[in-house]
């Protein structure tokens, strides 16, 4: 039996990661802002299921929560930060303090969870340390380049991380998924920009009006998804980065076919550098 320790798990991915692990007999240690959401959705598993609230921008709750994990598990086999919202909207649409709220969360919460877990990883010299980025860590979006920004930032993290701890028999992966079929571009969870500036004006409200219209008819099931995590878990040797849905798959082939033209095109302004 393993033992998870998830971060956004109240809804989507997060809630679909947990509800996965605790089918296949594992424990859960299911972190959200508002955790009466998962006792609702995942009954039935109380001996193997610890729900407390977590904020992840909050360094005082990240370090409690870990140590509750950890009194009452014994352990933390996977850590899987879940937890994070898109910031949408042009780049000088959006506010410096809402650019700070958005990497606080996506960001500097992911690292925060990440340092309080790793010593427990340490002492037991195994884990799995799970990172969920997004394709827009992958390729840069219109309307979405301060949430690029953040998921890029993970997905560096991730791969330094990998060979920072790999000595200690932690394994690093970081996640792209698609788009999937969650609550993602609702209201209650997407934010768009703080200004109204009339140049981007038409570009912002036809992107907008696209996400609306895409909202819960995304390709990606979320079930699978988490089927896939699971999996992953379970692998010999887990991939440092794995791409989630047709979508992602299609993303990543376009992104190494950009950088195989534009290095082989430049390859004489690059070459010419060197002493």
């Amino acid at each position: 039996m393993k033992t998870w320790f998830i971060t956004g798990t109240n809804r989507g991915l997060g809630l679909e990661i947990a509800r996965a692990a605790l089918e296949a007999g594992d424990a859960v240690i299911a972190t959200a802002r508002s955790p009466q959401q998962i006792d609702e959705a995942l009954v039935g598993f109380a001996d193997r299921l610890q729900t407390i609230p977590l904020d992840v921008t909050n360094h005082t709750a990240v370090d409690e929560a870990v140590s509750a994990a950890k009194a009452r598990f014994g352990r933390i086999d996977v850590l899987v930060n879940n937890a994070g919202y898109g910031q949408l909207g042009a780049f000088e649409e959006i506010a410096p303090q809402t650019v700070s709220r958005q990497f606080a969360t996506n960001v500097f919460g992911v690292f925060d969870v990440t340092r309080a877990v790793l010593p427990i990883m340490r002492a037991q010299r195994s884990g799995h340390i799970i990172t969920i980025s997004s394709i827009a860590g992958m390729q840069g979006f219109e309307g979405s380049s301060v949430y690029c920004a953040t998921k890029h930032a993970v997905s560096g993290w991730s791969e330094g991380l990998a060979h920072e701890v790999a000595l200690f028999g932690i394994r690093v992966t970081c996640v792209y998924p698609g788009r999937f079929r969650t609550d993602f571009l609702d209201g209650s969870s997407v934010r768009y920009g703080d200004f109204v500036i009339e140049d981007y004006e038409a570009a912002s409200a036809q992107h907008r009006q696209a996400l609306d219209a895409n909202n819960h008819q995304q390709i990606g099931d979320p079930r699978k998804f988490a089927a896939a995590m699971l999996a992953l878990v379970r692998a010999e040797k887990p991939p440092v980065w794995l791409a989630a849905g047709s979508d992602a798959y299609a993303v990543f082939n376009n992104k190494s076919a950009m950088l195989a033209e534009n290095i082989e095109r430049w390859k004489d302004t690059v070459l010419s550098t060197d002493f």
